[in-house]
């Protein structure tokens, strides 16, 4: 007489199918004993004030109202400036002739701005007395339009 056709990784397979069917039976009729949900009320959640999830809604003692007009879409608008003196006054740090460039340092801030040969009314050397104005360059702000005070 012959073995029997079922190999034990047959006999396993089947064992675990049955198990999870099984499980799967459990599940159904535990979902089926709980209560409905009793509508939108169990569903819904509030924020609070810090952006967290609750389950209180909030107070309507801390509301604060918005008017629409005062809601502004896109880039808010610039206030005016007061208009801010162009011209400013320095002294010539470093300036190299053979290269064309060099360095002004502004008296008020003691900030030092770059500067082109091609951006002067008129030859400098260092230490001279200057005024200029400042324009935005590729690797920040320029003088230009500079001259001897």
């Amino acid at each position: 007489m012959g073995k029997s056709q079922e190999s034990y990784s047959k006999k396993e397979k089947e064992k675990k199918r049955l198990k999870k069917r099984q499980e799967k039976q459990a599940k159904r009729e535990e979902r089926k004993a709980q209560p409905k949900a009793s509508g939108l009320e169990d569903m819904i959640s509030y924020v609070d004030e810090y952006g967290n999830p609750t389950d209180t809604p909030p107070d309507p003692a801390n509301k604060n109202v918005i008017e629409a007009e005062d809601i502004e879409l896109g880039v808010p608008k610039r206030e005016k400036e007061d208009k801010v003196d162009a011209v400013r006054h320095g002294k010539v740090e470093f300036f190299n002739h053979d290269k064309g460039f060099g360095f002004i340092k502004e008296d008020d801030t003691d900030e030092n701005y770059f500067v082109h040969v091609s951006s002067l009314t008129e030859e400098i050397d260092e230490n001279d007395k200057v005024s200029f104005e400042l324009e935005k360059g590729l690797k920040g702000m320029n003088a230009v339009r500079v001259n001897k005070v």
